[in-house]
């Protein structure tokens, strides 16, 4: 059986990757009938939805960044084990809404806890798996943030305020920059 394939969606709060994620499932499932899975994160498997429980609720100071960074990845690592491996492993597109570039972005470059922080714990929580394309997202900030509040709510991450998403979409653009083979702004 040929292998599934990986694609993941990224970009700062409020650009639509919720809704782009919904259309190229609608698109891939009628161009070639394939099997689609939809997931997200943090969270896309029990584990990893009782720390996203964690990650997105309380005070915007809850973490220090290296704790954020641990519990991303301690999220992913059972998301990778429980639906992202066995989707891949009977050859299921799967289409994420976030991955491991948001550990980037957030905490390695906007929250300070560095890159090679990031790195160190992909390599021992993900391994050798990569996205076959990751589609990076980008819109002013103020209009994602807009559209983050007509949603109702908000988390953590969206209550960071506004020097911080401008940081973050800047992180973003630099990840796109740093995997110019797997990344699309």
């Amino acid at each position: 059986m040929t292998r599934g394939r990986f694609i993941t969606l990224e970009g700062g709060e409020g650009v639509g990757k919720s809704t782009q994620i919904r259309r190229l499932e609608e698109w891939l499932r009628s161009a070639s009938q394939a099997d689609v899975v939809m997931t997200r994160e943090p969270g896309g498997s029990v584990g990893a939805e009782l720390i996203r429980e964690l990650l997105v609720n309380g005070e915007v100071a809850r973490w220090d960044d290296v704790t954020e960074v641990l519990l991303h990845f301690a999220a992913r690592r059972d998301h990778i084990v429980k639906t992202i491996e066995p989707a891949l492993a009977r050859g299921a597109w799967v289409i994420c809404d976030r991955f491991a570039d948001s550990t980037r972005a957030y905490q390695g470059i906007v929250q300070g806890a560095g890159l090679n922080v990031v790195e160190v714990a992909y390599a021992l929580a993900v391994g050798d798996l990569e996205p076959d394309l990751t589609l990076i997202l980008d819109l002013p900030v103020d209009a994602g943030l807009a559209r983050a509040n007509e949603r109702g709510g908000s988390d953590r991450y969206e209550r960071m305020g506004r020097v911080f998403h401008k940081a973050l979409r800047d992180a973003f653009l630099k990840v796109g920059a740093d995997y110019p083979e797997r990344c699309v702004v």
